[in-house]
């Protein structure tokens, strides 16, 4: 039997910027997107800083409030421990994870909520940890290290921040995945839905979810 067609192989149901419920809005319309990319660059750049600085590239990384604090919080034993089970620097890391932020962010249609269900599965995946993962290493700073680090406070409230506009898509995405589900208990069908396939089951399930009413 000949399989589902791409979702680029056939014809939307309605226009592609629709609000999903239980939102008012689109949270894959460009409008929510976009802000979440530049938000995520401006992190990496910020990162990239302090990375350069836990790599011994340039002397001292720069903090208009602690001042030597966020030197002496990014060589601390937290730090060098995190770079000993990793093996690389969390800054590092941190600007790996806000560039997958920011491209995750920029692929895909204003309906890839349905359309491309694993592409923000995968967003989610990056963006959500990293929120959490910094929020962890701001109470160390605080609990355990006994310093502050400007540069790493910021972006760890750019984490937070980017969880907070992330989280609706994500939601949006397992909700109609979750009615795919529901509605026939069909394991192949799931799998074609994350893959974002197309076929009248998984349009109605989409419609199903759009036809909500807004809270």
């Amino acid at each position: 039997m000949r399989q589902s067609s791409p979702s680029t192989h056939r014809q939307p149901i309605g226009p592609l910027d629709r609000p999903v419920p239980p939102y008012k809005h689109n949270p894959s319309a460009w409008s929510q997107r976009i802000p979440i990319c530049l938000l995520a660059f401006v992190a990496a750049i910020l990162s990239a800083h302090l990375s350069l600085y836990q790599w011994g590239l340039i002397e001292n990384s720069w903090d208009p409030v602690f001042g030597d604090s966020s030197n002496r919080v990014l060589k601390s034993d937290t730090a060098k421990t995190m770079y000993g089970i990793l093996g690389i620097h969390d800054a590092a890391l941190g600007v790996l994870a806000y560039l997958g932020d920011a491209i995750f962010g920029f692929a895909g249609s204003t309906r890839r909520w349905q359309y491309r269900p694993w592409l923000v599965i995968l967003f989610g995946i990056d963006v959500i940890p990293l929120g959490v993962v910094s929020a962890v290493l701001v109470l160390f700073q605080a609990f355990v290290i006994g310093e502050w680090c400007f540069l790493c406070l910021v972006t760890a409230a750019i984490s937070l921040t980017l969880v907070y506009w992330a989280w609706d898509e994500v939601r949006v995405s397992l909700t109609y995945l979750y009615i795919v589900w529901k509605d026939h208990h069909d394991k192949r069908l799931l799998w074609n839905a994350v893959w974002g396939y197309r076929s009248d089951e998984l349009d109605q399930a989409g419609e199903k979810l759009l036809s909500r009413e807004v809270a």
